[in-house]
């Protein structure tokens, strides 16, 4: 039994073929339209799961003499070809993030069979499969827990000699659990035995997981600037952004950092490793009384009052990337606050205040081998002057 899946999102085809894979279905992949209906026609699936939302078509399409309209909702077109086109009867699932009910009934319009709504859960994709085509000869049960978000994550995190500090089996433990998210490591030219880590984490998690390699150290600005214009060439990622590797901020908490971003009008929204009510935040007494200091005289430049700007979580919009990231940062540790100055430069400071999303972190734990030592934070002050001075 043969089945076709139709999908712009990497993240979402390399987690469906597997699914259907492993419960003994063959699995051709396509990432756009035209290219499915090619493989339609050569492959002859026994089904056909699409999804509605990928912008590459832009037409009319006619039934039953009512026009729909798929300008926006280019799946829709592949529901068309097989069932209006070469009015086959091969059952066709959509799947869509989409809750606009005119999209929905479009679909079974046109004769889509099924409709499941994102996110989705692996094992109830199986199920629906099972009663659409029959089962495989396999026996294969899908954990239960797995789900495919209606967002794809693209998330950077810069590495310089963290060959013993990387935690590996965290960071492999959450993409695949969590499969609508990429992580990308930038190697800033390490020294030690960094990049082999990297490359040997990569190779057992393909697809999820991938490395940039600079050659030359470069700071972690420049690390985390080239890896989100990396990650912003590609069309998959709805939001991408940036953690630090040594994991400070855990999963669970850059996982709300998203959840905030999401379906809200936000560009960015930043962690905070602000002490409230039931946080675990730890940080040494004498590093954090130089981080309040320095933060207030922050928020006095930025003309924003940002509690924290220096958390090394952050989640932001595709477009804030290619924006903000084209030319390199001027200082070598305040690169969070030029990019909060490059956003109040492009949409003014009070329109830049409503973009601007800062979430308290539930738990934030400096690790130990940072390497910012006391006397580079006052250095930072001399960098908070030049800021302010190139950006005013």
């Amino acid at each position: 039994m043969k089945i076709l899946i139709v999908d712009d999102q990497e993240l979402v085809l390399i987690s469906l073929e597997k699914c259907l894979t492993d419960l003994g279905y063959e699995v051709m992949t396509s990432n756009s339209v035209n290219d499915a209906k090619e493989k339609y026609d050569s492959y002859m699936p026994n089904l056909v799961i699409a999804d509605i939302n990928m912008p590459e078509y832009t037409g009319e399409v006619v039934l039953n003499n009512h026009e729909y309209s798929i300008n926006t909702s280019s799946g829709l077109d592949v529901v068309h070809y097989i069932k209006v086109e070469k009015n086959h009867d091969i059952p066709v699932m959509i799947l869509s993030g989409n809750n606009n009910e005119d999209v929905i009934e479009k679909g079974f319009a046109l004769g889509a069979t099924d409709y499941m709504k994102k996110p989705l859960s692996l094992n109830e994709i199986g199920i629906r499969v099972k009663r659409l085509i029959g089962a495989s000869n396999i026996s294969y049960s899908v954990n239960k827990n797995k789900f495919i978000q209606n967002k794809v994550i693209g998330v950077v995190i810069p590495c310089y000699n963290e060959e013993k500090r990387l935690m590996s089996e965290e960071f492999k433990k959450f993409v695949n659990s969590n499969l609508s998210y990429h992580l990308c490591f930038v190697n800033d030219g390490s020294k030690d035995n960094t990049l082999d880590v990297l490359y040997d984490l990569k190779k057992q998690n393909e697809g999820r997981i991938s490395v940039y390699n600079c050659e030359q150290n470069g700071g972690k600005a420049e690390a985390v600037r080239l890896g989100m214009l990396h990650l912003a060439k590609q069309q998959q990622f709805d939001y991408i952004g940036f953690l630090d590797a040594d994991l400070s901020t855990n999963f669970e908490d850059f996982d709300a950092l998203v959840d905030t971003i999401k379906d809200s009008n936000f560009k960015i929204v930043s962690g905070s490793r602000i002490t409230r009510m039931g946080a675990d935040i730890e940080k040494e007494s004498a590093r954090a009384i130089i981080s309040k200091t320095i933060n207030f005289i922050i928020r006095k430049t930025l003309g924003m009052d940002f509690k924290d700007t220096q958390c090394g979580a952050k989640i932001m919009t595709k477009d804030v990337v290619e924006d903000t990231f084209q030319t390199k940062f001027l200082t070598k540790w305040l690169f969070d606050v030029e990019i909060f100055m490059r956003m109040r430069q492009k949409y003014g400071l009070e329109t830049a205040k409503t973009l601007l999303c800062e979430k308290p972190l539930d738990r934030w734990v400096h690790m130990d081998g940072s390497k910012l030592s006391f006397k580079d934070s006052f250095k930072i002050l001399g960098q908070i002057g030049q800021i302010a001075l190139h950006y005013k």
